[in-house]
């Protein structure tokens, strides 16, 4: 079959295309899908990289095939597995080896999918939605009437966080690193949106001088300590990324100085436990899709062939809309 495999780390050139790759075996608690499409993530590129060599959380080692998101049909179940049948339309992420045609994956990370909704659409909305899902049900515990500040609300998450606090009825600050990202984020529902330059100052302005009850910050060493700034006393602090580097020197009398500040770096393999959960948030993701209230804009579909040159064009902007490769057209 064909698949996109790792055999060391490195830039876009490693990330090889091959024909010759031998089709899984399903193994006991898997299910064995035919893949119709896979996300496109930033986890993709860090794995790449190899930032998770080492990690216990993600624990993806070479050699290895490229993806950790992805929708198809499931043509064989494993032995144990008996809440999944062939024919199943099935989507997952955090489960590696989604750049292939077939993927063994482990049923704790799957979710059905409803037939309203299409595997490029799945694709695109599994890891992104079931991220900003935990990051405001689970970890924020975002309510009506808070007041929460999204950095990099033009991005694939921040999008997805600007539109499921507006549907919780909360007031949505946010900022992006450009006035045109800003209106993007404008167009998501945000109340304001401002480029990153003396943004706590906005944020102070537009909350009385209070500050944020939640601060959600993809952004890292470029952010986080302003991000402090534009807290409120007690408020939380959401590090769930480091796209401009790891602060490396926080001190936490910080955060006391800062107002009392609670800090967290949480991580979606932590919120996703078991199937019953995948499928809990992905149910909640997916029925916003339907009703409206959530809009996943898939930046472009691109081909298996194409993968070096979409992680290039990632790394050189760093950021990305929702992106998918498809790998069966056949599954539209």
């Amino acid at each position: 079959m064909k698949a996109i495999t790792l055999q060391a780390y490195g830039g876009p050139e490693v990330a090889q295309l091959r024909h010759d790759v031998e089709k899984p075996q399903v193994t006991p608690g898997h299910v064995l899908v035919k893949v119709a499409c896979a996300g496109i993530n930033f986890m993709d590129i860090h794995t790449r990289q190899g930032k998770y060599a080492h990690s216990s959380t993600y624990p993806v080692r070479l050699p290895c095939t490229l993806g950790m998101e992805g929708a198809g049909v499931v043509v064989e179940v494993g032995p144990g597995v008996s809440h999944l049948a062939a024919g199943d339309r099935v989507a997952w992420c955090i489960a590696w080896g989604a750049y292939a045609e077939y993927a063994n994956v482990p049923v704790e990370k799957i979710a059905q999918i409803p037939n309203a909704i299409s595997f490029d659409q799945a694709a695109a909305a599994m890891f992104q939605g079931c991220t900003a899902h935990y990051l405001i049900d689970d970890v924020a515990r975002l309510q009506a009437g808070s007041t929460c500040l999204v950095h990099a609300a033009s991005g694939s998450i921040g999008q997805l966080l600007v539109q499921m606090a507006r549907r919780l009825r909360a007031t949505v600050l946010t900022t992006a690193s450009t006035i045109e990202k800003c209106a993007i984020a404008l167009q998501q529902g945000a109340h304001q949106a401002w480029t990153y330059e003396r943004f706590a100052d906005q944020v102070l302005q537009a909350t009385g001088g209070r500050g944020a009850d939640v601060v959600f910050d993809c952004v890292g060493k470029n952010t986080l300590r302003e991000s402090f700034r534009a807290c409120r006393t007690r408020g939380l602090i959401v590090n769930y990324g480091n796209v401009s580097g790891s602060l490396t020197d926080l001190d936490p009398m910080e955060l006391g100085e800062a107002g009392s500040l609670f800090l967290t770096r949480p991580r979606l393999a932590d919120h996703m436990a078991d199937g019953a959960t995948v499928q809990r948030r992905a149910n909640a993701v997916f029925a916003a899709m339907l009703e409206g209230a959530l809009t996943v804009d898939i930046e472009g579909h691109y081909s298996l062939e194409t993968v070096q040159h979409v992680h290039a064009r990632i790394e050189a902007r760093q950021q990305i809309g929702k992106a998918v490769l498809w790998v069966d057209h056949d599954l539209r």
